[in-house]
């Protein structure tokens, strides 16, 4: 479910800031390179999922709509709104955002109940 959280996340900062900052095409670009390099971490955590027996209905929307809540808060308790949009564009742009980098304890056991 974290993954699913890590990418509502850098879709609702994206999309958020891409609106904010005047259509800037360089926040919409972020998110989908974000994605490029992540989807087969999604896809993993899906896999493992099914593998567990599943999830019940609304479980990987509460951990998108949870993921995309705190960034949004965040957002909101920001002095400087731009400043944050561009430090979040930097953070997005430079892999630090991606599954591998903020979730690697969770990947690695993702991994390991994938290979099992």
């Amino acid at each position: 479910m974290a993954f699913h959280g890590s990418k509502a996340i850098v879709s609702a900062m994206t999309t958020h800031c891409y609106e904010t900052t005047g259509l800037n095409g360089a926040y919409k670009t972020a998110n989908d390179n974000w994605y490029l390099r992540n989807i087969g971490f999604l896809d993993l955590a899906d896999r493992v999922i099914t593998k567990l027996g599943g999830t019940s209905p609304g479980q990987i929307e509460a951990a998108e709509t949870y993921g995309g809540t705190q960034i949004m808060s965040a957002f909101n308790r920001a002095a400087d709104k731009d400043a944050f949009c561009r430090s979040f564009l930097e953070r997005v742009d430079s892999g630090a955002l991606d599954i591998d980098e903020q979730l690697p304890g969770i990947l690695k056991r993702a991994q390991d109940i994938a290979a099992q």
